[in-house]
């Protein structure tokens, strides 16, 4: 028994949170049935790389789940949608504010065939305010929340990252708050609405900057590599040509770390004595620290730090990340087995359970796999699936 083994959700969102938050659900046994437009199909499946014409990128974001196409803009769709929420636990859906709504599916009428129903509702901005009605992607979180503000060098650009990221935030977020309203009714007995707005998960993880402005008027500004809040940190070359990274966010690291290049003098000064003052003073310590790394090749500098038990960590590429033996031990990527490719490699569940582990036990499948076994399940006869597939309703 899987811990979430009791569970169904229904993931009817897009690009990425939803579904991401699904995703984990399922890795831990929630039965998840994948739903896709009919003719469109999921977006996701044409981003970023393929092979062989099959999309990646859905692999590792449809594992698990069951799939299936329904068109709930139709009547006939709204039936099917209706008949399977009846069954259901929970309902992910990034739809933009009032779109349930006009297809007869607002809150208020999936309760009424399932009370217990809890509805995640994944939006750009939220179910209310002036931006609601937009069209949101994390990419708008990541500008909005200070995030690109505070990011790159303090003479360039704000930047943004090159993956999903406020997404991937937003996709933990749901999958805990999904969590708290299942929990919620086992007190209650009644579903409730999930609100997520993607602006928000990343705004909470940016740290005290909004404590910090209403305080002092404080504006993070952009430090490139460094950190406002402690020195030494910033990434390193070394004499083979190797990039490292250093954190000092302990003072008793960052006391390790000048002893170990030759300037113990530094951890007297009285700036020394905080991460704060410590970041005042970054020139100087960069200077240091990257002074002595410059003059070794990275494999002795690891060593160095390991030994006087300072954090030091090189900088990877995916094709360091595959072959790093820390994520080997920790089984980090795992090769699932795959109808279409054969074998696709992918990152592990998020954490270990001792009792009840989670587990992948397919990658994405193909469009409709599951159409039959699904729509059979929910009672409709196979000639009322494949007249349905006729009409566009399903795939």
């Amino acid at each position: 028994m899987k811990p979430l083994g009791n569970i169904r959700v229904v993931d009817a969102a897009t690009l990425f949170a939803g579904p991401m938050a699904a995703t984990y659900l399922g890795d831990f046994g929630a039965d998840v049935i994948k739903i896709e437009h009919p003719r469109r199909g999921d977006p996701s499946r044409g981003h970023g790389h393929a092979k062989d014409g099959v999309g990646l990128w859905w692999k590792l974001l449809s594992r698990n789940k069951r799939v299936t196409a329904v068109d709930f803009s139709s009547p006939e769709g709204q039936e099917v949608a209706l008949r399977m929420l009846a069954e259901t636990d929970v309902l992910i859906e990034n739809f933009r504010p009032g779109t349930l709504e006009r297809w007869n599916l607002a809150p208020e009428r999936l309760w009424e065939v399932n009370p217990r129903l809890v509805i995640a509702r994944v939006t750009g901005f939220g179910q209310t305010g002036p931006m609601a009605g937009r069209p949101g992607f994390g990419t708008l979180a990541e500008a909005m929340s200070g995030f690109a503000a505070m990011t790159g060098e303090p003479d360039g650009p704000p930047t943004l990252p090159p993956l999903a990221l406020a997404d991937g935030i937003a996709a933990l977020a749901v999958s805990y708050a999904v969590m708290v309203a299942l929990q919620a009714r086992e007190q209650t007995g009644r579903g409730q609405v999930v609100d997520l707005a993607i602006i928000e998960p990343i705004l909470s993880v940016l740290g005290p900057q909004i404590t910090a402005f209403h305080a002092l008027g404080a504006v993070p500004q952009r430090t490139g590599n460094r950190s406002a809040s402690n020195a030494p940190r910033n990434t390193y070359r070394t004499r083979d040509g190797r990039w490292l990274a250093i954190s000092t966010s302990a003072q008793s690291i960052a006391e390790r770390v000048v002893r170990l290049v030759g300037r113990p003098e530094l951890a007297d000064e009285p700036w020394f004595a905080t991460g704060r003052t410590r970041a005042e003073h970054a020139d100087e310590l960069d200077a240091a620290v990257g002074g002595w790394i410059a003059e070794r090749d990275a494999a002795a500098v690891i060593d160095a730090f390991e030994q006087a038990e300072a954090a030091i960590a090189p900088i990877y590429d995916v094709r360091d990340v595959v072959t790093d033996p820390q994520y080997r031990a920790l089984d980090s990527i795992v090769h699932v087995p795959d109808a279409e490719l054969g074998t696709v490699a992918m990152q592990n569940v998020l954490f270990r359970l001792t009792e009840t582990p989670g587990e992948i036990k397919w990658a994405g499948p193909p469009k409709g796999a599951h159409t039959e076994e699904v729509l059979r399940a929910l009672g409709y006869a196979p000639a009322d699936v494949e007249r349905l597939r006729t009409a566009g309703v399903v795939a």
